[in-house]
């Protein structure tokens, strides 16, 4: 499970209110083996859904301040207490925690910015520092404000525990899925897991908001974090001022189309390897190497010993298909990251592994996803509109056949009943809407945010050509979220910034993005001074 304890620090006998440190770090908590695979390729996934019931019920309280890892001011956290069940008000509670990262100047105490994690089953608490870094400049006049979603951080989490196996020498490509996965929903008797999906959790959300007496909120979504805010623009259009979605999940989209996504992500960084001098001099084969490691992988797992990538200790590795996939494409949502891959794939396709596992290394916490709850909102909200057509074409790829394969096992033992086919319906509002969406982004593409548009008559779509996932982390965008948050309006933002390569230079070999010189030609040109080669890239 992860770790959702509130840490108590003692305090001045005086205070009125306990201190407490939440702790954020990273935790390494071992996830369910029926649905690593899932995790791995599912980080942002499309669909959606719409409120069915009206159950109001009043909340309960409780408040603090605290500390959270990363940043460093003091701030006010607390938590309210509703139903597990909404249609079952007198049943099972469960807390809903937040945080809330004050205003450096409070002009604004009826306004805060939301910012939702992604996922499905990332804390939002656990990525304060990131959003607090992110949004510096919304913060200076308005409150942020961290939900740790039902069944994620500290809101009853539902977190799968695997036991003690390395994920290094775990064997991902022999597993009994279906085994694995009711090993996982075992975890939970007395867990009502249908209630664990995104519908409930905008009721939640709302009961914050109310909670805490904030008129409006500003919107921020990331990734699925995209679909919450959707979903709030059709529940709760009169509390909200503005929204921003970053890597868009459109409501109309399909959960097995992020398979088409991420080989366009894949297809992508081999163009741009192409495209780019030094990185095509250097690998000039990348995608004809990348194929033969994945066929001699097809064949079985590599088992040799390698040092691990945390720890730096001895120990066995056992590289399977799914391993090299997930750790290639977990890659590509960083463009620092993203970089390192073609030397990685290089050094594969020589048998050596060690390179990968750097890389590897992002997918062994399953990018801090609560996989229960994960596994809550896919059956409930995707899996029933996979078609004919789309398990025809999931067969054509590594990534879509074992994505199905993953969802049907975990969704067959979750059993969370769909939702209603309205659910995926675009949203239509006039609401100040700014979408943003990474031209080389290996989840969510451009064409996600046009669709996502259908609808929306107040709204404009940037696409930022060289970023990666989470346009605003990478770029200007963080000061166009500003800039919509202070003016609330859409209408004289300009993307224009947006055309700056953030993009790293590829690397070369394990320490530089310089080519190494061979022996005869370092000779041969010693005293001949050499230019630097061109990247086509900026650092």
């Amino acid at each position: 499970m992860i770790d959702s304890m509130i840490h108590r620090k003692s305090h001045n006998a005086s205070a009125d209110v306990a201190m407490t440190r939440i702790d954020t770090r990273q935790h390494s908590s071992k996830l369910s083996k029926s649905i690593i695979s899932l995790s791995a390729l599912m980080l942002a996934m499309g669909s959606a859904a719409t409120w069915a019931s009206d159950n109001s019920v009043e909340p309960i309280e409780s408040a603090n301040t605290c500390y959270v890892e990363g940043v460093s001011d003091r701030l006010n956290c607390g938590f309210v207490t509703v139903p597990e069940n909404p249609n079952k008000p007198d049943g099972k509670q469960i807390q809903v925690h937040y945080v809330v990262l004050p205003a450096v100047k409070n002009v604004n105490h009826e306004e805060a910015l939301l910012a939702i994690a992604g996922g499905p089953g990332q804390s939002a608490i656990d990525n304060a520092a990131g959003f607090d870094s992110m949004l510096n400049k919304v913060r200076q006049q308005r409150d942020i404000l961290l939900i740790d979603q039902r069944g994620t951080g500290r809101s009853n989490v539902l977190n799968c525990d695997a036991g003690p196996q390395s994920p290094l020498s775990f064997d991902d490509d022999n597993v009994d899925t279906l085994a694995e996965a009711q090993k996982c929903r075992d975890q939970f008797p007395d867990t009502d897991v249908t209630q664990y999906g995104s519908l409930n959790a905008v009721q939640d959300f709302e009961a914050v908001r109310a909670h805490l007496g904030y008129k409006k909120l500003h919107l921020y979504g990331i990734s699925y974090g995209t679909r919450m805010a959707q979903l709030y623009m059709r529940l709760y259009p009169e509390h909200l001022a503005t929204v921003t979605l970053d890597g868009i999940v459109p409501m109309q989209q399909s959960v097995l189309e992020i398979g088409s996504a991420i080989e366009r992500g894949f297809d992508l960084l081999f163009k741009d390897c192409q495209e780019t001098a030094a990185c095509h001099a250097e690998f000039p084969e990348l995608k004809a190497e990348f194929d033969q490691v994945v066929a001699k992988l097809s064949q079985g797992p590599v088992m040799e010993p390698v040092h691990d990538p945390v720890t730096g200790e001895k120990t066995l590795l056992t590289m399977t298909r799914a391993k090299f996939y997930g750790a290639i494409r977990m890659a590509l949502y960083q463009t620092n990251v993203r970089a390192l891959v073609p030397h990685a794939i290089h050094q594969a396709a020589k048998g050596n592994y060690q390179p990968l596992l750097g890389l590897f290394a992002l997918t062994t916490d399953g990018a801090g996803m609560a996989m229960g709850m994960h596994a809550s909102v896919v059956c409930g909200e995707d899996i029933h509109r996979i078609t004919p057509a789309m398990r025809e074409q999931a067969k054509t790829s590594y990534v879509g056949k074992t994505m199905l394969e993953s969802l049907e096992a975990s969704c067959s033992v979750w059993k969370v009943p769909p939702v209603d086919a309205n659910f995926s319906e675009p949203i239509k509002s006039d609401i100040p809407t700014l979408l943003l969406s990474g031209e080389i982004d290996p989840a969510t593409p451009p064409s996600w945010g046009e669709l996502a548009m259908e609808k929306l008559t107040n709204a404009k779509h940037f696409v930022a050509p060289y970023a990666t996932h989470g346009v605003a982390y990478q770029s200007c965008a963080n000061n166009l979220v500003a800039e919509l948050v202070r003016t609330g309006s859409v209408k004289d933002l300009d993307g224009e910034c947006l055309k700056k390569d953030v993009r790293r230079s590829f690397y070369l070999n394990a320490s530089s993005v310089e080519p190494l010189a061979t022996e005869d030609a370092t000779h041969s040109s010693k005293d001949k001074p050499k230019d630097k080669p061109s990247t086509g890239a900026k650092e």
